[in-house]
């Protein structure tokens, strides 16, 4: 009796450096991987190569929208991104061509919340500026007042947005001694932390570190804008590892200059990459790395093999594990 092999149903992967483990798992579950070179990933090989795909592994923040749909074609059964947020992804544009879209939520809250401790830390306590002083011949061992920082200790730690990532970081704190914990959500959140739903205003009133841990959205773009900052205390550590576009990003400029807030550790910024010559890398109180959060290779795996899993399931005809909608 002959038996009939199925062929094999192809996916596009956007970028070269998917974890190994990510595409055997497509492959040995019945797919072909067709996998992009170009470093940076080029819109052009990625337009070249995705036409007739069954699905799409995306894994980079260039834009996922009609264009990309339109070049895949009306085969095509699923997407998943190897990314929490979605921002970059027209989500409207899935929903009226009613492609199933997946992502990674809830994987990167433990590397992001690990990174976001380190930021505090080392924005509160003035590493940046240490470092500096260093390098120009500066380090005063003969000053009782010097590069004088903010501690954990007695603040008030405020989170705009209580998620995963804001509880992972509440989690990482206890044993600190911090005062309290506040939040700010659209919604009040049960949680363990004993963490208090407060008001905006309130938030930028009351804390002495601030952590941004919200995903961008109409509603959050540019929340922290010149007026944010004036109502902040002069003292606050300002920390981001949301997205850039949650920040008017002059205007935190200008209110680490002026003094309007003591410091900032940032994760994500406007643009990406930064500019060599961009004004936040002038500035001895602000911590700048280059969205490194989710960088440690257990998180990546993980995004990567459920990435990998959403567009299985939607393949064979089941629920995403992380559906974006």
């Amino acid at each position: 009796m002959s038996s009939v092999t199925r062929p094999l149903r192809k996916v596009l992967v956007s970028h070269p450096s998917v974890p190994k483990a990510a595409l055997d798992l497509l492959q040995q579950r019945g797919c072909e991987t067709i996998v992009c070179e170009s470093v940076p990933p080029s819109r052009a090989e990625i337009i070249r190569k995705v036409p007739g795909v069954d699905a799409i592994f995306w894994a980079h923040y260039q834009p996922l929208n009609g264009e990309i749909l339109d070049a895949a074609g009306k085969q095509l059964k699923a997407v998943s991104t190897m990314s929490s947020g979605l921002d970059y992804a027209d989500i409207a544009e899935f929903k009226r061509r009613q492609v199933p879209l997946g992502h990674t939520p809830g994987i990167v809250k433990n590397s992001v919340a690990d990174l976001a401790v380190g930021l505090m830390i080392s924005a509160g306590r003035h590493f940046h500026a240490g470092r500096k002083e260093i390098e120009n011949s500066l380090w005063r061992t003969e000053q009782i007042i010097w590069l004088m920082g903010q501690e954990v200790r007695g603040s008030v730690v405020g989170f705009l947005g209580f998620g995963g990532v804001g509880q992972a970081i509440a989690k990482r704190l206890q044993g600190w001694d911090a005062a309290k914990f506040i939040y700010h959500t659209r919604t009040q959140r049960e949680n363990p932390y004993g963490a208090v739903h407060v008001s905006f205003a309130e938030l930028l009133r009351e804390s002495d570190f601030l952590v941004v841990a919200c995903p961008l959205t109409p509603e959050t773009r540019e929340k922290f804008n010149a007026d944010a900052f004036k109502a902040m205390k002069p003292n606050c550590v300002f920390v981001n590892v949301g997205r850039g576009g949650i920040v008017d990003q002059p205007a935190l400029v200008n209110a680490l200059k002026t003094g309007e807030i003591a410091a900032a550790g940032l994760d994500v910024m406007t643009p990406e990459p930064l500019p060599a010559n961009d004004p936040l890398l002038q500035l001895p109180n602000c911590v700048v790395i280059p969205h490194l959060g989710t960088q440690t290779m257990q998180t990546t795996i993980e995004m990567s093999l459920t990435a990998a899993n959403n567009i299985l399931n939607a393949l064979e005809g089941k629920p995403m594990i992380c559906p974006a909608y």
